[in-house]
């Protein structure tokens, strides 16, 4: 038995989103043109494959099944078609990345704009999140993640600055009020602000020097997400109200304006940058073959 494939991509999408709306805001096709697409592919395999209430869209488990397998069949068979992109004078196409905030915030604001400048004719559209998904399950072609994170069947690209630091800091106030740690485990009697994982987890704070680790988990009043919740972290740390350990980009600008101080800066832990990785199949699709010789172009240029 044959079946359409628009009427495939339309259950994929609807599955993904886990609603007739979203998915059709997504692909820019109505609601009752995925609906029809999904009950008529059920009525063809005779099997319901999603449940449909007024408030959500969920697939069956036979639904799950026929995702889980679809999904990077509709990729290849995209790929292979997107091959005849190279034959146009300029790449098109849609181009999904799914990256950590702080890739968001950090990586890609040197890199987006001047990609969409040189390919205007692709859509770049950018899932930011901190747990750690499946690129492939959420429809994305290519991610960005750090090296103690990266699958060892995909293929990982550098992309960004190759060395970063986490950064501790505290505002002058702060520092004259509850004076000036003069080694990690003074953190342990300050007030400490947090950032807790989408999972629930919150990393510790690594210090290091000298070949010696120093994994602190420390308290504090401030206990926000990881990611853009930080913002709230860094302000309250401007505020004077404790200390923040993060990115060191991220806080640079503080540092620089004074609004932050370094501390406890010789202990600094350094570690390698993030990579663009994706799947290691035959066919990459043009959107991201021209993402990909730009990330390395421009890594060459540095």
């Amino acid at each position: 038995m044959r079946h359409d494939l628009g009427d495939l991509n339309a259950f994929v999408a609807v599955a993904r989103a886990r609603g007739f709306r979203d998915a059709a805001r997504a692909g820019n096709v109505s609601a009752s043109a995925l609906s029809e697409a999904v009950r008529r592919l059920e009525g063809q395999l005779g099997v319901r494959l999603l449940n449909r209430t007024t408030r959500s869209v969920v697939p069956t488990e036979a639904g799950e099944r026929l995702l889980a397998r679809l999904g990077p069949a509709l990729r290849e068979v995209n790929a292979a078609l997107d091959v005849v992109n190279g034959f146009r004078d300029r790449v098109a196409g849609t181009l999904r990345l799914n990256v950590p905030v702080v890739a968001a915030r950090l990586v890609l604001p040197a890199i987006v704009p001047p990609f969409l400048a040189a390919y205007p004719e692709i859509q770049l559209d950018v899932m930011a999140e901190d747990s750690f998904v499946d690129v492939l399950a959420a429809g994305c072609d290519a991610g960005i993640r750090y090296d103690e994170r990266l699958e060892q069947d995909m293929i990982a690209v550098p992309i960004g600055p190759r060395r970063q630091r986490f950064a501790t800091a505290a505002s002058p106030s702060y520092l004259a009020a509850r004076g000036r740690p003069e080694h990690p485990r003074d953190l342990m009697a300050h007030a400490c602000l947090r950032g807790r994982f989408s999972s629930g987890a919150m990393p510790p704070w690594e210090f290091e020097r000298e070949g010696e680790v120093i994994r602190l988990d420390p308290s504090g009043p401030l206990v926000v997400g990881s990611g853009s919740a930080m913002e709230l972290a860094i302000e309250t740390a401007i505020s004077g109200t404790g200390v923040i350990h993060l990115f060191e980009q991220w806080l640079r600008p503080h540092l620089d304006s004074g609004a932050l101080e370094p501390v406890l800066e010789p202990w600094w832990q350094s570690f390698a940058g993030p990579f663009l990785y994706y799947p290691g199949r035959r066919l990459v699709p043009a959107p991201l073959r021209a993402f990909l010789d730009f990330v390395k172009a421009r890594g060459a240029a540095g």
